[in-house]
């Protein structure tokens, strides 16, 4: 009889976790990185009350959350440090429009760095970055493309990224931004 690691064993479930719940693992390890949610056990509670995560999907989170926590450096450990001391109350605006791409389909790469997270598909196609103490700059791949009059054209911000918004509080993080990031995953 062949045995499989638990690993190999877990991969389909991964696979299947943007289908089942909306956001693939990385996403939801993005969103379990406050440090109210320690335990395994509340990590399975919060995803199954307050986002109707099945139990099944709530353990695999919940394991590689803690795994993450307890283990080497991660990319959750990342953003963890881009938001520890008086960026902190920043993090939900943060963690808003990066959850959100998990709708737009399948083959996003959410690569967090010393500084900012990347989203890509084919290539780079926004970043969220913590600016300021109270600002979030959420940069969009937009070439050619003019917008309306909210987002600011932004060469020096980063390279590819043509477009950057400007997110102090959660309300800003609105549809315009949402759709703006729609259209840019949509030609990466």
């Amino acid at each position: 009889m062949a045995t499989s690691s638990p690993e190999a064993l877990a991969q389909p479930m991964i696979d299947n976790l943007p289908e089942k719940t909306g956001n693939s693992l990385q996403q939801w390890l993005i969103l379990l990185a406050q440090p109210y949610l320690a335990r395994h056990g509340e990590i399975v509670n919060h995803l199954t009350s307050a986002h109707e995560v099945a139990l099944g999907y709530a353990n695999l989170i919940a394991h590689y959350g803690i795994a993450g926590k307890e283990g080497s450096s991660n990319s959750t450990d990342l953003v963890d440090c881009q938001y520890r001391g008086p960026k902190a109350d920043l993090r939900p605006i943060n963690d808003a429009p990066i959850l959100r791409v998990g709708a737009f389909g399948n083959g996003v790469d959410i690569s967090p760095n010393r500084t900012s997270v990347s989203l890509r598909r084919n290539w780079r196609f926004a970043l969220t970055q913590p600016s300021t103490r109270d600002r979030i700059d959420l940069g969009i791949t937009l070439k050619r493309q003019k917008l309306n009059k909210r987002p600011a054209l932004s060469r020096r911000f980063s390279g590819i990224i043509s477009h950057r918004v400007l997110l102090t509080r959660m309300s800003t993080v609105n549809t315009a931004p949402q759709k703006w990031l729609c259209q840019a995953y949509e030609a990466a």
